[in-house]
């Protein structure tokens, strides 16, 4: 089966501007704080009660893979960009990095107790999206989180550059509630919401959702 021609785009512009992202993009400890807080509440949620590793989906360089690693969380990345992986695992020897795509996650049933997915679901068309949290949804052991942070809007973007290099991604803005409604048909639960103006390095309004995977519920025999 021939992959999708998005994936294809957003592997090759990522190997592009692989070295001018790491130049341009701050580090975690330069995040605002509310984004930070949602960070460390989620490594808290997944080290005292998630039932297995978390995945940082849409990982890049490893810089937020690392940041919960020093929160405490047992956690992994994975990238459809090889030149991103390289870069991460160069930077950071002591977590794991693979190659990979979150429309088709290479993790077992009921295998992880939380997934991130920092800023890595907009350059998925609507369309797939029900795809991707439906992965989520079956990685996620039951009682595991998501943490799902990007921006939001309702606009289809067609750069030509980003971080000045070429590029041909396209990114996909969406209202948050559409992204609720998608996790909830999804069968996670949202539990907590963050949405944030523009302000500081973020141009346009951004937005962090909880979310939780519901565990079995055991009836009682009377």
């Amino acid at each position: 089966m021939a992959e999708p021609s998005f994936l294809t785009a957003v592997r090759e512009s990522y190997d592009t501007v692989a070295t001018a992202y790491v130049e341009r993009v701050p580090p975690p400890a330069e995040m605002d704080p509310l984004s930070r807080a949602m960070l460390a509440g989620f490594a808290e949620l997944t080290r005292t009660a998630g039932p297995g590793p978390v995945a940082d989906v849409g990982c890049g360089p490893g810089r937020v893979t690392a940041h919960l690693a020093g929160l405490g969380a047992s956690v992994f990345g994975i990238d459809l960009s090889p030149k991103m992986i390289a870069l991460a695992r160069r930077a950071h020897p002591h977590l794991r990095f693979a190659e990979g795509s979150m429309t088709a996650l290479e993790t077992s049933d009921d295998e992880l107790g939380g997934i991130l997915a920092w800023y890595s679901t907009h350059h998925t068309p609507p369309r797939w999206l029900p795809d991707v949290f439906a992965e989520f949804h079956r990685t996620l052991a039951p009682g595991g989180h998501l943490l799902w942070g990007d921006y939001v809007g309702d606009e289809r973007l067609r750069p030509t550059h980003g971080y000045g290099r070429p590029v041909s991604y396209e990114s996909y803005l969406l209202p948050l509630e559409r992204v609720v409604d998608l996790l909830n048909e999804a069968g996670l639960v949202v539990t907590a919401k963050l949405e944030q103006e523009p302000g500081g390095r973020a141009n346009r309004p951004h937005a962090c959702l909880l979310a939780r995977k519901p565990t079995p519920t055991t009836v009682t025999a009377l």
